[in-house]
């Protein structure tokens, strides 16, 4: 029987500026009587993440520049909230009504750059995407193995809008220990024809899959642990996921 098992960690306290993600990781499987396995998929929400690292900006202390203020009389924004927008952007990809799709400085598309006010204390207050997801996934992964032995993949997750359909779902912006893209082409399917094009952002679907336990509102799951997938391991880099602006049919 093939099987993939999930478990949400629900006795993850509010995290905050400095505190250990992985401890708090390892404390609670243990607690909660799941542990940590070999082969282990730890899916952790972006919004710890920045919390533990310092990346929550107070709008009291923002002053718009001109720019922001001319956007949002257009978009309907704070103009603080468009100052931090534009300083975790590398451009403006499209705006239109109350949206802003920004280019982070990562190389994300996505809403606002990923800034959010949801899931962070105080209502002047937003949390940024960390500034290198993929280095704060390898730190967790490199620590959870110093703690229990074991070797885990982590991803860490944000959710995002699609341009072509309605809802957002759950995506992988930083991963550690996993390959983010199982390229299938050159492999059979299941009338011997060869596989061109196929290639599975299994690292989305992880994140995406985890988020049905996260939620995102009051149930307080920071953290899902997925057990029983067979992934490709190694040492990658989400930027694999970015598809380059040459090959962007949209832009």
């Amino acid at each position: 029987m093939k099987k993939i098992e999930m478990y949400g960690l629900e006795t993850i306290a509010i995290v905050k500026e400095g505190d250990d993600i992985a401890k708090l990781i390892v404390e609670a499987a243990t607690r909660e009587d799941i542990g940590i396995q070999e082969g282990d998929i730890i899916v952790i929400a972006q919004t710890i993440i920045s919390r533990s690292e310092g990346r929550i900006v107070d709008l009291n202390d923002i002053k718009p520049s001109p720019f922001a203020e001319i956007l949002a009389k257009e978009t309907g924004k704070d103009p603080r909230l468009v100052e931090v927008i534009l300083r975790e952007s590398k451009g403006i990809v499209r705006m239109g009504g109350h949206h802003l799709i920004m280019e982070t400085h990562h190389g994300f598309v996505c809403a606002n750059s990923g800034v959010d006010r949801s899931n962070v204390p105080g209502k002047e207050t937003v949390s940024l995407l960390p500034l290198d997801p993929d280095a704060s996934a390898k730190k967790i992964r490199d620590e959870i193995k110093k703690l229990t032995g074991k070797d885990v993949a982590v991803i860490i997750s944000d959710t995002f809008g699609r341009p072509l359909r309605e809802g957002a779902v759950g995506v992988a912006i930083g991963v550690a220990g996993i390959d983010p893209l199982y390229d299938m082409r050159g492999k059979k399917d299941l009338f011997g024809y060869e596989l061109r094009t196929t290639m599975i952002a299994i690292a989305d679907e992880l994140a995406s899959a985890a988020e049905l336990l996260m939620g995102e509102t009051d149930e307080g799951i920071p953290v899902v642990i997925v057990r029983g997938f067979k992934y490709p391991k190694g040492e990658y880099s989400i930027k694999k996921l970015l598809r380059p602006v040459e090959k962007d049919l949209f832009r």
